[in-house]
């Protein structure tokens, strides 16, 4: 199972030394395949995902993903953009711009039309609780979602115990993605 690892500001900070520092550690305790840099309030969001991408360079068969700007992630060679579930319009701007994709989807309707229109992978969430983000759909529904698609999918939300993964044995899920799952504790 495929591990993707997310940035947040108030688990990563927004200092790019300190920020370098932590990502490194995290990259060796956990060895994801994949990271996103995914900030929506950091005034310099475009220094710091240049140092996060340089970081991902620096790690060992780690893919880099800026959060929502295409033309950026273009800009700094980052392995491709992940796309906010109000983006659908932009997955083939970005695969045109040999950027590879991966979209926020909540619904089945969402994953499908992910598929179709070419992007390489989703999140689907929430998985379990999680935080502000509504009633999660659980591993039944996550299950059912496997047998109707063809596109990777990343179990996302609420995903943070060793324990949650072993859930997933059943399921033939591409991989999870979180944040708080790969932060030290």
């Amino acid at each position: 199972m495929k591990k993707y690892l997310i940035t947040s500001p108030e688990l990563y900070t927004d200092t790019p030394s300190i920020f370098r520092k932590i990502l490194h550690k995290q990259f060796g305790i956990h060895r994801p395949e994949y990271a996103l840099y995914r900030d929506k309030s950091n005034p310099n969001y475009e220094g710091q995902a240049s140092h996060f991408v340089e970081v991902c360079k620096q790690s060992e068969n780690i893919k880099s993903f800026i959060h929502q700007k295409v033309d950026l992630a273009k800009e700094l060679n980052a392995t491709g953009v992940h796309l906010t579930s109000l983006q659908f319009g932009e997955i083939i701007r970005a695969k045109a711009q040999g950027l590879e994709v991966i979209i926020s989807t909540h619904t089945y309707a969402e994953v499908l039309q992910a598929q179709k229109l070419g992007a390489d992978a989703v999140t689907y969430s929430p998985v379990f609780t999680s935080p502000n983000k509504g009633k999660p759909k659980g591993l039944e529904d996550l299950k059912e979602l496997i047998t109707k698609c063809n596109i990777k999918v990343f179990a996302l939300g609420g995903i943070i115990k060793q324990e949650q993964l072993r859930l997933f044995k059943d399921i033939e899920i591409y991989g999870f993605a979180s944040i708080r799952y790969f932060v030290d504790k």
